[in-house]
């Protein structure tokens, strides 16, 4: 019944899901659930102790607005033609994500939880066709949700991996002699027992997942960062930032901190398209 009704809303002109976001959606999680609201203001009243208390409720009202729009553009995109979406997202420097992974049969690119980072699925329309676009995700709790997210999600081709099947699946690849492009979406919390990079990442002391630049240092993969901001409501561009080429040549956790300090300027730039409603620091060193 949820997958119906959602099939049926993504077919809906854009301007309809807009519409439940800012009269449905929005007074819904601000105003009546109050949607992790002390951990948003928390989370940026850490990040950002220069800013006052009317900026930081400002980029608070500007992420439950965005955090609301992903939410439809995520249903929307299931009835998007590629051309639409080529539109709606567009990304830069494709062509030395195509050369480098040609070269090397293969590369990881490290993601985040900017704008809406569930369309950066679709880069598969981008890349050279005897490439896969491979994305890690962890199945959700609630069996039904999952179901959905996942039909949403393969839309736009590629595959999706299993958090511990990673591993097996880029040997498989190569094996096979296949080239891969294995998205990760990096800035989740990893546990402290198992961290070995930390970062000083908004004011600070931050673990990172390092399995970006454990992957790429195995294989030998080029890495690349994406740097997601919104150009207006319904519009991103994505630009692959480099990260390295040469990952064997990189000294250990280098990779990892080289993301976060990207990360951190992504941030900067427009700060209400991260998602503040994590709770990114419940561990500590």
């Amino acid at each position: 019944m949820l997958l119906r009704c959602a099939l049926i809303l993504s077919r809906l002109p854009l301007a309809v899901h807009y519409w439940i976001s800012d009269w449905l959606l929005f007074p819904l999680l601000y105003y009546v659930v109050r949607y992790r609201r002390r951990m948003v203001a928390k989370n940026l009243r850490n990040a950002f102790p220069e800013k006052s208390d009317a900026e930081r409720k400002r980029i608070a009202r500007d992420f439950y607005h965005q955090f609301c729009d992903i939410i439809v553009e995520i249903i929307y995109a299931h009835s998007c033609s590629d051309e639409e979406m080529r539109k709606r997202l567009d990304i830069i420097n494709i062509e030395e994500v195509n050369r480098l992974v040609d070269e090397a049969g293969g590369g990881i690119f490290m993601f985040t939880h900017m704008g809406n980072w569930e369309w950066l699925a679709s880069v598969q329309q981008w890349v050279s066709p005897d490439v896969t676009v491979a994305k890690v995700y962890r199945k959700l709790k609630n069996a039904k949700m999952d179901a959905l997210m996942m039909k949403l999600r393969e839309h736009w081709g590629g595959v999706y991996i299993e958090k511990q099947r990673v591993l097996r699946e880029m040997v498989r690849f190569r094996s096979e002699k296949k080239k891969i492009l294995l998205g990760l979406n990096s800035d989740q919390k990893p546990r402290p027992e198992v961290t070995r990079t930390w970062v000083t990442f908004l004011n600070q002391d931050t673990g990172f997942v390092d399995g970006g630049e454990v992957l790429a240092t195995k294989f030998g993969y080029p890495v690349f960062y994406a740097h997601v901001i919104r150009l207006k409501r319904g519009y991103y561009q994505g630009t692959a930032r480099l990260i390295t080429a040469n990952p064997k040549e990189m000294a250990e956790g280098e990779i990892t901190k080289a993301y976060a300090h990207l990360l951190e300027e992504n941030i900067q730039e427009q700060p209400y398209l991260w998602l503040w409603s994590h709770n990114r620091w419940k561990w500590k060193r």
